[in-house]
């Protein structure tokens, strides 16, 4: 309860802090807070947005988005990540070229994107896809190369299979590893997206943050951000929640530590 009060308190802080700012229009010179929206012309856009008919049309659109190219980037960045980290053959023959492709941002591959993909639709889920496709990769290879390696000899000394090895002693033991990776994915998924919507979509948060700034409806876009802000945290927290579930022994060494 006082993390939670805590924690609390800190959003109350900040939302203070903004309506400080706004009502007394403050410059420090290097910024300056006269243009920025005020929490309640903020609350009045969002209840106007919630009460519209294309709000669940733009909310529907960025979820089904980032979870198509997020459940992609899960599956590609795990299956590669154990391979990499395990054999040397494919971390000599795949590292290489997916080193040279991840410093390239995201926003690079748009105009690509477009023009290799037949619909605008698939192209914004490609952008995801390779926006979360890098921290979970990266993450897993981390994993299963941090693995003490004397487990791994007891298992084989004992007969344990390849692929009881990776199901029984790898991914148990790269777990934590993966849930950060599928955390910090999550997250550079959502931020894709939006640049993506800004571009190529036609419904969607990031498109409705773009629009807004383009008609000069300042309130609407904080609205938007704050609600890609709102979604990533849940999207965050959903993640930490079934990574409790999956691996409930961290959770007991926790209470221990604790």
């Amino acid at each position: 309860m006082k993390r939670i009060a805590l924690r609390f308190l800190s959003l109350l802080i900040c939302l203070l802090l903004w309506h400080l700012a706004s009502s007394n229009q403050v410059d420090l010179g290097f910024v300056s807070f006269k243009q920025l929206p005020s929490p309640e012309q903020v609350s009045s856009e969002a209840l106007d947005l919630i009460h519209s008919k294309k709000f669940l049309a733009h909310l529907n659109a960025s979820i089904l988005r980032v979870l198509s190219g997020f459940c992609l980037a899960t599956v590609v960045g795990i299956s590669l990540g154990l391979s990499i980290g395990r054999f040397a053959w494919a971390s000599n023959f795949l590292l290489p070229p997916l080193e040279m492709l991840r410093p390239i941002p995201a926003v690079a591959w748009i105009p690509l994107a477009i023009l290799m993909f037949p619909s605008s639709e698939v192209s914004m889920i490609f952008i995801t896809f390779i926006g979360a496709l890098f921290p979970i990769l990266l993450n897993t290879i981390h994993g299963v190369e941090a693995i003490d390696q004397r487990l791994i000899a007891a298992a084989r000394s004992l007969g344990c299979k390849r692929g009881t090895l990776f199901y029984e002693i790898i991914i148990p033991a790269a777990a934590s590893n993966i849930f950060t990776g599928l955390a910090i994915g999550m997250g550079t998924a959502w931020f894709c997206l939006v640049s993506a919507e800004m571009i190529a979509g036609q419904f969607g948060l990031g498109y409705y943050t773009w629009s807004s700034y383009t008609i000069q409806n300042y309130p609407a876009i904080v609205v938007g951000m704050l609600l890609i802000g709102l979604l990533g945290m849940a999207s965050s927290l959903l993640i930490r929640y079934v990574a409790r579930l999956v691996m409930p022994w961290q959770t007991l060494v926790v209470k221990r530590n604790g």
